[in-house]
């Protein structure tokens, strides 16, 4: 629109004859009221653009000081879910194993057995050099030892030997009753709908591995706190701001001089 209208006066200069030839001036004032980089400042950095947008500084102390504590929380959260992690895979790799889980299985489900190896879930096996599930586990020890089958020991299996009374077999603790209160195996109810057999070894293991998923939610809300406090600052930077006034001044003239007509424009931004 600018570039239309410097063109438009400079055919009107040009097309003047020589003999109207006068001064003429105006001043065309564009107010722009632009806080476009305060909101990306404030996007970029929180607390930036209300820094720049001469707000009260405590606004630009408080998203700033939000953007470190969050970060804090999200890192030292991560670190925390990790190290957890790591203590709950090794403590499952020292107690659970699975010819344990087989024989154990058949002691605990002396009727019903097989059916609970099979189940509803299952883990990943290594045989002879190729991928088995543990469902096909009887036909599989028909043809292999249970030293030549090697568990995959990934997110599923240690998701499924601390929440399915399928896998509780494979714990070392000493045996006892699964099925009382008491004990070193024992089951408790379930928002009273379904019992569940744990062991004192299970359990802890489920309460190390409930922190360590707790530590990454943390995280993740973390992360979103980044990202609101990011949006929240941005928003405020431009609504709040101070606004920055820019004005285009444009003037043009005919003047005679010796003898020849002169055109000229001037064009002044003030900002």
């Amino acid at each position: 629109m600018r570039k239309f209208i410097i063109l438009f006066f400079f055919e009107i200069i040009f097309c003047q004859s020589a003999v109207n030839i006068k001064y003429h001036s105006f001043d065309l004032n564009i107010p722009k009221k632009n806080n476009d980089k305060l909101f990306m400042k404030s996007l970029i950095m929180p607390g930036w653009g209300q820094l720049s947008g001469q707000q009260p500084l405590w606004k630009s102390l408080m998203f700033f000081s939000s953007e470190l504590i969050f970060w804090h929380v999200n890192n030292s959260s991560q670190r925390k879910a990790i190290s957890l992690q790591n203590e709950f895979e090794s403590f499952a790799d020292d107690h659970w194993a699975l010819d344990r889980w087989y024989a154990n299985t058949q002691r605990i489900f002396p009727n019903n057995w097989e059916n609970i190896l099979i189940g509803t879930h299952h883990l990943d096996l290594i045989v002879n050099d190729k991928y088995e599930k543990s469902y096909n586990l009887v036909s599989i020890l028909k043809l292999y030892d249970l030293s030549q089958i090697k568990v995959i020991r990934d997110r599923d299996f240690y998701e499924n030997i601390g929440k399915y009374d399928q896998f509780v077999g494979g714990w070392d603790d000493e045996y006892d009753d699964p099925f009382d209160s008491s004990g070193n195996w024992f089951s408790v109810r379930k928002k009273n709908v379904e019992s569940i057999i744990l062991t004192k070894r299970k359990d802890h293991y489920r309460d190390i591995r409930y922190r360590s998923n707790s530590m990454k939610h943390y995280s993740k809300y973390a992360v979103s706190s980044i990202m609101i406090n990011h949006l929240i600052s941005a928003l405020d930077a431009q609504i709040f701001g101070k606004r920055e006034e820019k004005n285009i001044a444009l003037s043009y003239c005919n003047i005679l001089n010796h003898g020849k007509i002169v055109n000229g424009v001037k064009v002044t931004y003030m900002w």
